[in-house]
């Protein structure tokens, strides 16, 4: 029996979706550990499209277990649109199959609000957020005057809770010249939707106490990538949670011994949204065919994602940091069309090579990027589904970046639907 955690090697964006939907096939269990309804996935199952935000990609399954855990924040309202609109596709879901942590915490309205305003009168410094009140909500998360699921159940202690969260939030309202933030209209809402969501409710570590000790094969799912990692990403351009994979643990209370692969989503080359430091970013034409073909524009918002070329140094460095036993890369096909491929190999900074991304944003700035050269293999690589299939080109630069990063590739994407996948190693089966 193996666990396997995945989590997003790069700036999220990897293609975490259809590794997750390929993986839950023999998962028994599918949990999202961290992360908002900021992060998008896209299934594409039978012709199918799935564009899942809160929702843990095995609930597209049947006979699977899908659970949000303690570290994800939840906007309610958005969980129960997203509930309403896959129903609406003929997926199931009810307390059989979805289990929400009683611990996790709520985005409301005014996380919202404070996330746009903060962003509009940024100017310069803005982040790139996705305005949808991630940041604020594990603020007050971190501030102990969040709102939990649990909070939801007495209506008394409802009141004492947005007593002392409006608090906060009013005052820096008043500080910025908006109108405070009424509470009773807010506590009518939230009594309203309350029975829908505390009916999914349990603890979540106990839940997963009990099918460990079945032998469930668990799968968790993280969200963005590990360069938005508060603690590990190109500060302050990052998320407001811990993407790495030793998250899983706090973001569910599993134990890290749960544990047993982690897999990293690599994509093929590089893609950032947002605001941030990005050493391999192309703007030129080339930078527009990978975007382009890659339909690189966000699930969740829509916004055009950055593209560059696959930047070998920051991948390896993620991959140490998180403990990534295996990488699964994505979007190979992407690259067919192109005479000539690049890899980053190094950085120059200073008048000085390094071989490591800074933790300086002042640095990450002005790094610039050591490329080596690889020959394009000018064909198309859609829907092959066995190593030996592929142009020997591109085996070489599969060879060359798996050599570089110091980690196997366990498996390779190339298209959007699962079938076209070549599985060269099986996580839960290592």
């Amino acid at each position: 029996m193996k666990n396997v955690v995945v989590v997003g090697s790069q700036w999220g964006d990897e293609g975490k979706g259809k590794i997750v939907d390929w993986l839950s096939s023999e998962a028994d269990v599918v949990v999202r550990f961290q992360g908002g309804h900021n992060a998008g996935h896209t299934l594409v199952i039978e012709g199918t499209t799935y564009k899942l935000r809160l929702l843990p990609s095995g609930i597209v399954r049947k006979n699977k277990i899908s659970i949000i855990g303690n570290g994800v924040v939840i906007d309610p309202w958005a969980l129960l649109d997203e509930i309403h609109e896959i129903k609406g596709k003929g997926v199931n879901v009810d307390e059989n199959n979805l289990i929400i942590s009683e611990a996790a915490n709520l985005i409301l309205p005014f996380h919202k609000e404070m996330d746009e305003i903060r962003e509009d009168s940024a100017g310069k410094a803005k982040i790139g957020t996705t305005r949808r009140g991630i940041g604020p909500a594990y603020e007050d998360k971190i501030g102990r005057r969040s709102i939990r699921v649990m909070d939801l159940i007495s209506e008394n202690n409802l009141d004492d809770r947005l007593e002392t969260v409006l608090i906060h939030h009013n005052a820096i309202r008043k500080g910025l010249g908006k109108k405070i933030f009424e509470k009773d209209q807010l506590k009518k809402d939230l009594l309203k939707i309350a029975p829908k969501i505390l009916k999914f409710s349990q603890p979540v570590w106990k839940k997963l106490d009990e099918l460990k000790s079945k032998r469930k094969k668990i799968l968790f799912e993280g969200a963005q990538g590990i360069l938005l990692d508060v603690d590990h990403g190109t500060y302050p351009f990052v998320t407001s949670s811990n993407t790495v994979a030793s998250s899983a643990a706090t973001g569910t209370g599993c134990g890290v011994n749960t544990i047993n692969y982690v897999l990293g989503i690599t994509k093929a080359y590089t893609t950032r949204v947002g605001e941030g430091p990005f050493p391999t970013e192309l703007k030129d034409t080339i930078g527009e065919t990978l975007g382009s073909r890659g339909k690189e524009f966000g699930t969740v918002t829509s916004r055009k994602r950055r593209c560059g070329w696959f930047d070998g140094v920051l991948v390896r460095q993620t991959i140490k940091i998180s403990g990534i036993n295996g990488i699964a890369l994505t979007k190979l096909d992407v690259l067919d069309e192109l005479d000539e491929i690049k890899m980053c190999v190094g950085y120059e900074l200073k008048g000085k090579k390094i071989d490591y991304l800074p933790a300086a944003v002042e640095d990450q700035l002005k790094v610039k990027p050591i490329y080596k050269n690889f020959k394009g293999w000018k064909t198309s690589t859609k829907g092959t589904k066995n190593f030996k299939d592929l142009p020997k080109n591109a085996q070489d630069y599969i060879r060359a970046l798996e050599g570089f990063i110091e980690t196997k590739v366990a498996s390779i994407s190339t298209s959007p639907e699962r079938k076209d996948t070549i599985l060269i190693e099986n996580p839960f089966s290592v």
